[in-house]
């Protein structure tokens, strides 16, 4: 089932997301929904706050871009209470980003290149590992919803002065966008 995405200004987003119980009731469907959802949204990501859900679970799918990252083929992941417990600093990367859960917003954003997770996958075997590339900025920004932040939260205090008005217009319900929303009216 496509499920609404929660539109920037929604209190979930602002909302630290709690680690869920092996035996989270439809945990399954959870995840097949937001497969689904992030598929008719073209996203490459997707945390369950932006479904409205407070927990620690989020959807990775970069098969879309395989075509241009072809160690990316088939690479469709669903990871369950994820937590980046290191950050290598040494090297950061500026990258444009945008979120389904500010529609029309793209924003150059700084992150480090290389992360350590600790998740679960379906099968609720543990993972710990260093990730880096692309990955690990989706994972960034993905997780990112997990602790209550968004991408904007990321930027300089100059652009995000800039922007002002647009982040208004999303609180307003002001937006377009060719997927299934719940704006904050």
């Amino acid at each position: 089932m496509i499920l609404p995405i929660y539109i920037y200004g929604q209190p979930v987003l602002r909302k630290e997301a709690q680690d869920i119980s092996t035996d989270y009731e439809g945990l399954t469907e959870l995840i097949k929904d937001m497969f689904e959802t992030l598929t008719a949204s073209e996203g490459v990501g997707l945390a369950a706050p932006q479904i409205g859900k407070p927990i620690r679970l989020a959807v990775i799918d970069l098969d879309v871009l395989s075509d241009d990252l072809p160690e990316y083929k088939d690479f469709r992941r669903a990871y369950i209470n994820p937590h980046i417990v290191e950050f290598d600093d040494s090297e950061t990367e500026v990258m444009e980003e945008g979120c389904l859960s500010l529609p029309g917003i793209h924003e150059r954003v700084e992150r480090p290149t290389r992360i350590r997770v600790q998740w679960l996958d379906e099968q609720l075997q543990a993972h710990d590992e260093w990730v880096d590339g692309y990955l690990a900025r989706v994972m960034q920004h993905e997780f990112d919803h997990l602790d209550g932040r968004v991408f904007v939260d990321r930027i300089k205090p100059l652009r995000k002065q800039l922007i002002k008005n647009k982040l208004a217009a999303l609180l307003k319900g002001r937006y377009r966008c060719a997927y299934r929303t719940k704006p904050l009216k």
